[in-house]
């Protein structure tokens, strides 16, 4: 019974794997995310022998990037560096009606490289604390063989195999580009704007998603031209009044919102710019179209099926118990790529953390997502 919940008691029903089993690994980790790299470090701090492949298909766009998952590398820290960035407008206005002489400008290059280049310090440190831990990484697209085992590609098209006696699915999830005609050739996504090189310019957000607001939000801070295109209300599943007060903020901020409309498809003009329509009319033309309307997680492009695994075709994701388990005894998920949970970083990391106790050190505990608050910057 214990096993089914990938519980362990002080008999430890589930633990290490003893050398004469034949795995190559204790636990293998798929994603070299926030939970991934949480408990592959964990782990091999509990004495198991533990490798992580990770490997970023670029973006529809052509965007990728390197070790250390969406927060990192397209999420929450260059979003949140570039939200303060764009604070400072504000501020300088205010400076301005205190006396002070203020005059500065904005250089989106130059904060994009700037960024680029913390991110990448980041992706560094996670390396070299994998390998000071003697964590094997593989830069390399995982996807099942067997129920126990993993093919490796890396981008040279090279191949080998992993055997593993517990395997970690960590590998979040990606933006939807929503399957409207034009979309993957005209539009960017999350995973494009902090890596952009070239300054957005005049923007059409679709979506109303913390994503899209929170990207419409620092976009008009700069002072771009941001129009927020929303089907029916802002920040579904969040308190309605809060997040009208939000709208109603964002409007006397400059960004203007196209309410009660979907896109139905795109076209690029020949100066390179995006004509957008809505029920086949001309809606406008736009340097740059950002679609923010939700994420699939990427159980799908796991190989589930030779493993056992049913995945959900909705939505990407996987079905787990309050263990944290798949419908497969030994594979467990922990963050964006299980169904019904927050997507949020340090709710992977606890997951993660709180996962590999109860495998390699004899604990019960179970994580706990009950109530746990989100921010929207």
């Amino acid at each position: 019974e214990e096993l089914d919940l990938g519980v362990s008691s002080g008999r430890s029903s589930i633990a290490m794997a003893e050398p004469g089993e034949g795995y190559d690994y204790d636990l293998f980790v798929i994603g070299g995310g926030s939970g991934g790299l949480a408990a592959a470090k964990a782990a091999n701090d509990l004495g198991a022998k533990v490798a992580v492949a990770d490997f970023v298909k670029p973006s529809p766009a052509g965007t990728t990037w390197g070790l250390g998952g969406t927060c990192v590398n397209v999420g929450c820290i260059p979003k949140k560096l570039m939200h303060i960035s764009s604070l400072y407008r504000d501020t300088q206005c205010d400076a301005h009606g205190m006396g002070w002489d203020t005059k500065s400008s904005h250089s989106w290059e130059a904060m994009v490289t700037k960024v680029n280049n913390y991110i990448k310090s980041l992706q560094w440190g996670a390396k070299t604390e994998l390998r000071a831990k003697n964590i094997k990484y593989f830069n390399s697209f995982a996807t099942f063989a067997d129920p126990h085992t993993v093919d490796l590609k890396d981008k040279k098209g090279t191949t080998e195999k992993a055997t593993f006696k517990y395997c970690l699915i960590a590998c979040g999830g990606r933006p939807s580009m929503g399957d409207y005609p034009g979309a993957n050739e005209c539009c960017i996504s999350s995973d494009d704007i902090f890596w952009q090189k070239k300054a957005p310019g005049k923007t059409l957000v679709i979506g109303a998603s913390y994503i899209a607001l929170e990207c419409a939000g620092f976009l008009a801070g700069f002072g771009f031209d941001v129009t927020v295109m929303v089907r029916s209300i802002l920040l579904r599943g969040f308190d309605q009044d809060v997040a009208n007060m939000i709208g109603a903020y964002m409007e006397k901020h400059g960004v203007k919102f196209a309410r009660g409309m979907v896109p139905s498809k795109f076209e690029r003009t020949a100066t390179g710019q995006v004509k957008v329509f809505v029920k086949d009319a001309e809606f406008g033309v736009y340097d740059t179209v950002l679609m923010a309307v939700g994420r699939t997680g990427c159980a799908g492009w796991l190989n589930c099926k030779a493993a056992g695994l049913d995945f959900k075709e909705s939505n990407g994701k996987l079905v787990c118990n309050e263990a944290d388990q798949t419908s497969v005894p030994h594979i467990f998920a922990v963050g964006d790529v299980i169904d019904g949970k927050p997507e949020l970083t340090p709710v992977a990391i606890q997951a993660g953390r709180t996962l590999v106790k109860r495998l390699f050190a004899g604990s019960t505990k179970l994580m706990d997502y009950t109530d746990v608050a989100t921010a929207i910057f």
